[in-house]
């Protein structure tokens, strides 16, 4: 989704539409992430280490996030070293909003009971989360760290933004495992909804970019 990276000259006038895709996208991301993890088989691969963490030691699942995202920040600071820019510390700020999101959210959503239920949570909660991911990336206002990460792995190494998603998911895949072997013996916080979300949520986002990217482009300003 290399139309997702923001420019200098659309960073500075957001307007009404594109402010209100921006946010909504953020709550829709913030439920499909929730919907995912409450489905009980697994979660999606960027969240499967602070959600190892949180069954593991306890504690809020989006303090967790909030941990991980800030990590994020810090590691997209040195791999940007002098092309880090004041306008990306914005996404620490953001960080703490959408966490804070995260959990209340965290507090109203119930964990799946059975199978049809889990099912229905974790294909609802792929859908949501590329759905909310498109609309909060497409505004180009502010990147979650998650994908501000991707994008300067991308500039770095010169490959595909799709191919540095995939490389990141599977790494924090790798950590949520070692986490969960060394601390509980077995894996903690993966399962068929990783591998699920890891296959489908590519599919999600081109699907809605295919269908709405230029109309909310053009009602954002940015067409």
């Amino acid at each position: 989704m290399n139309q997702s990276r923001p420019t200098e000259q659309t960073k500075s006038r957001p307007n009404g539409y594109r402010v209100f895709f921006y946010a909504f996208g953020l709550v829709i991301l913030a439920a499909g992430l929730m919907m995912t993890t409450r489905s009980d088989m697994g979660s999606a691969p960027l969240i499967s280490i602070p959600l190892a963490v949180s069954m593991i030691f306890g504690g809020k699942f989006g303090d967790h996030v909030l941990i991980l995202y800030l990590a994020f920040a810090i590691i997209e600071y040195l791999i940007k070293w002098s092309k880090f820019k004041a306008y990306d510390l914005l996404q620490i700020p953001l960080s703490i909003v959408f966490t804070r999101v995260i959990n209340l959210i965290a507090a109203h959503l119930p964990t799946a009971v059975n199978l049809p239920m889990q099912l229905i949570y974790l294909i609802v909660g792929i859908i949501l989360t590329g759905i909310g991911a498109s609309m909060s990336v497409n505004a180009r206002i502010i990147p979650n760290p998650a994908d501000g990460l991707v994008q300067a792995i991308s500039d770095r190494t010169g490959k595909s933004m799709g191919t540095c998603k995939n490389v990141t998911d599977i790494s924090c895949v790798v950590v949520a495992f070692v986490i969960g072997m060394v601390f509980a013996g077995h894996p903690i916080g993966i399962g068929v909804g990783t591998i699920c979300a890891m296959l489908f949520i590519g599919r999600v986002v081109w699907f809605y970019n295919k269908l709405f990217y230029e109309k909310t482009a053009k009602l954002s300003g940015l067409m």
